[in-house]
């Protein structure tokens, strides 16, 4: 491992939550996939598989924020607990209405519950924000190792979870799934000495929600268009493996979008950029619409991984450099919920994306499909610059997570001392 990875795991029991945090991630790209894959498996309706996951996705989404609030506020260990119990019994009950043939409202209420999974990777970066709020330069390399993670679930998550229910039995991938959450989440709230100082709230401005924030607001409304870019993608690309008679092919193309990613996050973590860094921002969310163009120009399956390999290098890099931004608009009792903020965008664009792809396609066929990728992406770049002005003012009547100007990241390390 690099040297500036080796340097963050220093501290103690960074090893021990970050180990905690993978365990207790990777469900999350394995339980949508798994139920789809367990309903196709038990019942052959896609539809009513691709109903329950978008359920899922759009519960979690609006859960989510209200989940890690509580979080900011009372703490991991007393929050994440019951809420995981309530999400696993839900998985569980899912499981059993599935193979025992129960009327179809009773899978909806399940996933519907099943909603409240908190969102793990938030609780970890917010814990290495806790760690290296002073120290730029590793929390910088803090985020990009949290991005990698992020990816590296994306990519062997559903492959997992597609491979337990298609070999072993229907049911499997959203079982261990919901193993994973409980022993992840159990793990890492076991961890009391990293484990971030609870914000009570007695004042009005203090119970008022962290989306206030003029700064969250612009990141969260980029990220519901870039996630329309993801659930676009994902539809787009099976539906044209098919097309091109190699289905199966989808999940390997998927994953090596995932991998373009993974590189940039893993190079990006290395460097030390100076410069403002709402600017890098918007730099990567063009990056990421203009990478959306030789989409529809693929003719075959090679030029269509090439062509997602090179935009996946633009992802990681913007979702770091979200992070950071976070941190300097975000009260810091708010900080966790304002990070679940942005998983909750993505999830509504996803949701949204794939629904619109789905009619794109069935209407015009498969490679039309990336047509609302690109047009996500043109959204997003637009709200992007349209928001730019707030995020380049200071945040207003809390204190930030961040004491220092995330606009220059080299100001904050010479009022910290860390220059090299």
């Amino acid at each position: 491992m690099p040297s500036p990875y080796r340097a963050i795991f220093a501290a103690p029991g960074t090893k021990g939550f970050s180990a905690a945090g993978l365990i207790g991630r990777l469900p999350i790209s394995m339980v949508g996939v798994g139920i789809l894959t367990m309903i196709s498996e038990i019942t052959g309706r896609y539809a009513m598989a691709s109903a329950l996951t978008g359920t899922l996705a759009l519960a979690a989404a609006f859960v989510g924020p209200l989940v890690s609030r509580l979080v900011d506020q009372y703490g991991q260990r007393r929050v994440l607990r019951p809420a995981t119990l309530i999400s696993v019994a839900a998985v569980t009950a899912l499981v059993l209405a599935a193979a025992n043939g129960l009327p179809d409202w009773t899978l909806f209420v399940c996933a519907a519950v099943a909603g409240c999974v908190p969102s793990v990777g938030s609780m970890v970066r917010a814990r290495w924000t806790v760690l290296y709020r002073d120290s730029p330069r590793e929390l910088h390399t803090a985020y990009s190792f949290e991005s990698v993670v992020d990816e590296v679930c994306f990519i062997f998550g559903p492959i997992l979870a597609i491979g337990l229910s298609t070999t072993w039995f229907p049911e499997a991938g959203p079982v261990i799934a919901a193993v994973c959450l409980l022993v992840g989440v159990w793990l890492l709230t076991a961890q009391r000495s990293t484990e971030p100082a609870p914000h009570p709230r007695g004042r009005d401005a203090d119970r008022a929600s962290a989306l206030r924030a003029p700064g969250l607001q612009v990141l969260t409304a980029t990220f519901v268009a870039t996630g329309a870019i993801f659930g676009s993608i994902d539809v787009s690309t099976l539906a044209f493996a098919e097309e091109q008679g190699h289905k199966a092919a989808a999940s390997f193309i998927l994953a090596i979008w995932a991998a373009g990613s993974c590189l940039a996050g893993i190079v990006f973590g290395l460097l030390h950029l100076k410069g403002r860094t709402e600017r890098r921002w918007v730099l990567g969310i063009c990056a990421m619409a203009v990478s959306m163009i030789p989409l529809l120009l693929a003719g075959n399956l090679p030029f269509l991984a090439v062509a997602l390999f090179v935009s996946g290098l633009a992802i990681a890099p913007t979702m770091i450099t979200t992070m950071a931004l976070i941190e300097a608009h975000v009260p810091r009792a708010k900080l966790t919920e304002g990070m679940t903020w942005i998983s909750t965008g993505l999830a509504v664009g996803v949701a949204v994306g794939s629904s619109v792809t789905g009619l794109v396609i069935d209407a015009a066929g498969a490679q039309r499909g990336f047509v609302v990728s690109i047009s996500s992406g043109v959204a997003a770049a637009a709200v992007a610059f349209a928001g730019y002005r707030r995020l380049t003012r200071p945040a207003q009547g809390e204190e930030p997570a961040s004491d220092g100007d995330v606009g220059d990241s080299n100001n904050s390390e010479e009022r910290t001392g860390r220059v090299a």
